[in-house]
């Protein structure tokens, strides 16, 4: 290893500021002691990635701000899993952290990326290393950044930061150099509990005021979030909740799997989404002429392999709304408010056309169409 040379967090943050085309709005870099995660369980903590840790580092990027617009007007969906969500994780932003990574090691650190992947759930078998954690380890990115001074958790669970707000993801570098370390902000100064995520989740994911809430103790403050159902928030994100999915609506009419009331588990809501995500119909009819179960789905699988649905309605653009119409944030302001006009509505599916029994007449037109092979379907 080459001998170390002088690296400052300082130098880290001009270069992610220059790499990451941010602007002068805000720092896009945190940097936290290894100290602060003194409380972190087993299976999120840095020193069981990376046991010669001593700074954590976070990187934010922005999520462009329109991206979210086609949705708002309710016609265009695919920049929200490319450019709001999952590209923004997978490709765009880790060209930031792979950049930093390499500056870090350039100087004679060790600097080990970490991926923002979520762990759904641990195997609870015997650890295949002995004295180790089970795989797979993996540090929470939004309480890191927490604790790297970026800003705070708001109620939705959605991490706030002081210039873009809700829209910023996330990622992490841990390094064995100590640098100076960002100071916390404090509880309350970017969410205000407004509230108006709840409302706005078409899921019911997000608990009211008085609802379950998540606690956690950063060096001497304390911190809280509500408990998100993550079998709500799941299923909606991923598009089999009629309220805020028209392509749900136009490919399973009548269909009311009443997810603002479900019990549904995370795991459960991932097994019927990306099931459905891949799914084909064996025959064609007039009420479902393609073979594709949900065309949109596989659309956007095949392009991004991820598939985003929702909007974050409630807990991105709501919280948006709020935070630029009481100036809480430092960004600069836009002539177009996060919300233009009216917000769309999907009708309920008791008010749906199903189709029921296909009228004769129909069935024997669908069926005289040249592009149809009556016989395959006899």
């Amino acid at each position: 290893m080459s001998e170390n040379k002088k690296l400052t967090s300082r130098m880290l943050k001009g270069l992610a500021k220059k790499i990451g085309g941010c602007g002068e709005g805000g720092e896009i870099v945190g940097v936290a002691p290894i100290s602060r995660f003194s409380e972190a369980p087993e299976r999120m903590h840095p020193l069981n990635i990376f046991p010669d840790c001593k700074s954590v580092i976070s990187i934010v990027m922005p999520i462009p701000r329109s991206a979210y617009r086609g949705i708002t007007e309710g016609t265009h969906w695919n920049n929200y899993t490319y450019y709001s969500y999952n590209r923004l994780n997978t490709v765009f932003r880790p060209i930031v952290t792979d950049e930093l990574a390499r500056f870090i090691e350039a100087h004679g650190f060790e600097a080990v990326p970490v991926y923002p992947g979520v762990v759904e759930m641990y195997q609870e078998n015997p650890d295949p290393v002995p004295g180790r954690p089970v795989p797979d380890v993996n540090i929470n990115v939004r309480i890191a950044a927490m604790a790297c001074g970026l800003g705070e958790i708001g109620w939705s669970k959605v991490f706030l930061h002081p210039v873009f707000g809700p829209r910023v993801r996330i990622g992490n570098i841990l390094t064995d150099a100590e640098l100076e370390a960002d100071p916390l902000i404090k509880p309350g100064t970017i969410c205000k509990r407004c509230m108006k995520c709840v409302p706005d989740c078409p899921g019911n994911a997000i608990p009211g005021k008085d609802g379950s809430k998540i606690t956690i103790k950063i060096d001497d403050q304390e911190y809280s979030w509500g408990d998100v159902h993550m079998g709500r928030c799941t299923a909606t994100h991923h598009g089999i909740n009629y309220k805020c999915s028209p392509f749900l609506k136009r490919y399973f009419p009548g269909l009311n799997l009443d997810i603002e009331n479900t019990n549904m588990s995370e795991e459960l809501a991932y097994k019927i989404t990306h099931a459905l995500g891949g799914a084909s119909w064996y025959r064609p009819n007039p009420e479902f002429p393609g073979k594709m179960v949900n065309p949109y789905i596989k659309q956007i699988m095949t392009h991004c392999g991820y598939m985003a649905n929702c909007g974050a309605k409630g807990c991105i653009r709501s919280c948006m709304e709020f935070q630029e119409k009481a100036h809480n944030i430092e960004q600069d302001e836009f002539k177009t408010p996060v919300f233009p006009g009216p917000k769309w509505k999907l009708q309920p599916p008791e008010a749906d056309e199903t189709g029921g029994i296909v009228e004769k007449k129909a069935l024997t037109e669908f069926f005289q169409d040249p592009d149809i092979d009556a016989g395959q379907w006899s």
